[in-house]
């Protein structure tokens, strides 16, 4: 019960490669960020955020008032929506363009930050698009400076070297992976997450689960993911019923949100395979398909399928959700269905044919799965393999409960 002794009033520096402002009250710390950016000889900004959350969670008041404290001008692209497209992100690299924008402050959950990463780069590449990103073209050595102010538990983007963004035209939704868009900093402030609908808090705290369990799992872990793993699944298993029960519950927010941005940790080391994988296509087909709900419907027959190479891994971190798993591979389908109950208990039944998805329409996720650019390098780090077979299984077997 050590979360006891957390103060979660009081304002953490976590540091990974990006300085994250933890904790209740975070916000106030974009007055600092704000100063740091002037000193840095950055006076002009583009915010990117949805059309509402930014504002409604009380976070745009924070942010505009340090911005004209310290006489940094900004113009706000607030047409993100969930799965970004190429288009938002030319329109806006577009807008920073003309405003003559030096850096990136996001706010909102993975969309507006995923989408704000992707601007700077073509902050610095002017001559270069969307497309040109996500079809992979070119690589990107350089970025503008990017802040995220986070408003969900489950993204990870904020403290990490990825983003995804659809490309509409040929339903792909690729992931990017480089370094120059880390962000410099990020806010996470779980007062800020309370106005989550229940169905937000439930599909954003299952994105956190599925980077552990992908991290943990691949062929490039290592015992830090595993670590990072069994904490988050814990924390979620805990505290996702409580936030659910009662949305305004700062301490449930806070570890969601602690989960959360190990999660993002977590795979930026260990990478991710088959969930992500397989669900980029089917938010690229369907683009109101939330990116959590996708990836609560996949995990369970990911699980039955990853079991029999990474039993002992899977037996602990997965403690929490079934407990007295012993790591054989003979449990596989008890495993998978544990976790398939404990997505039931927190309100998340839905199945592929429940989103409009059939048998037929099988074949053309797997072909997507291995036309969209960057999905073939996930599933090469996959525990059992880049196999076309085992594609066509998982998506099989979330058709329906197993």
């Amino acid at each position: 019960m050590w979360e006891k002794d957390i103060d979660i009033n009081e304002i953490r520096e976590i540091r990974t490669r990006t300085s994250v402002f933890f904790g209740v009250g975070a916000i106030k710390k974009i007055d600092d960020i704000a100063k740091d950016l002037r000193l840095k000889g950055i006076d002009k900004v583009i915010v990117m955020s949805g059309r509402n959350s930014y504002k409604a969670t009380g976070a745009w008041d924070y942010v505009e008032k340090a911005l004209k404290n310290n006489n940094i001008g900004y113009v706000n692209y607030d047409q993100v929506t969930p799965n970004p497209t190429t288009q938002h992100v030319n329109e806006a690299a577009k807008l920073a363009k003309d405003f003559g924008a030096k850096s990136v402050i996001a706010i909102g959950g993975g969309s507006p930050t995923d989408a704000g990463k992707s601007v700077a780069i073509l902050m610095e590449y002017p001559d270069k698009n969307a497309n040109d990103i996500y079809e992979f073209k070119f690589t990107p050595e350089k970025a503008a400076p990017i802040v995220s102010i986070n408003l969900t538990h489950g993204t990870g983007t904020e403290t990490n070297r990825f983003a995804v963004v659809t490309v509409p035209e040929k339903d792909f939704k690729p992931a990017i992976a480089y370094d120059c868009i880390y962000p410099m900093y990020a806010i996470d402030d779980p007062k800020l997450m309370t106005k989550l609908s229940p169905k937000q808090t439930r599909y954003v705290s299952i994105d956190a689960v599925n980077h552990v369990v992908e991290a943990a799992t691949s062929t490039v872990t290592s015992p830090y993911c595993v670590t990072l793993a069994r904490e988050v699944i814990a924390d979620v298993v805990k505290y996702l019923p409580k936030a659910l029960e009662n949305p305004d519950d700062l301490e449930a927010r806070y570890f969601l949100a602690y989960a959360a941005m190990m999660g993002g940790v977590c795979f930026d080391n260990g990478l991710l395979h088959y969930t992500h994988a397989l669900e980029h296509p089917l938010s690229a087909v369907k683009h109101e398909l939330s990116h959590g709900l996708g990836l609560a419907i996949l995990l369970p027959a990911v699980i039955k399928v990853i079991y029999r190479e990474k039993a002992n891994i899977l037996a602990d971190i997965l403690s929490p959700i079934v407990p007295g798993l012993k790591g054989e591979a003979s449990e596989a389908d008890s495993a998978a269905k544990g976790v398939q109950d404990w997505l039931a208990s927190v309100g998340v039944t839905e199945k592929l044919v429940d989103e409009g998805f059939s048998d037929a329409d099988v074949s053309r996720l797997v072909d997507l799965v291995y036309t969209t650019p960057s999905l073939g390098g996930l599933l090469d780090i996959a525990p059992t393999g880049n196999k076309r077979e085992i594609v066509e299984e998982i998506y099989k077997n979330s058709l329906q409960p197993l």
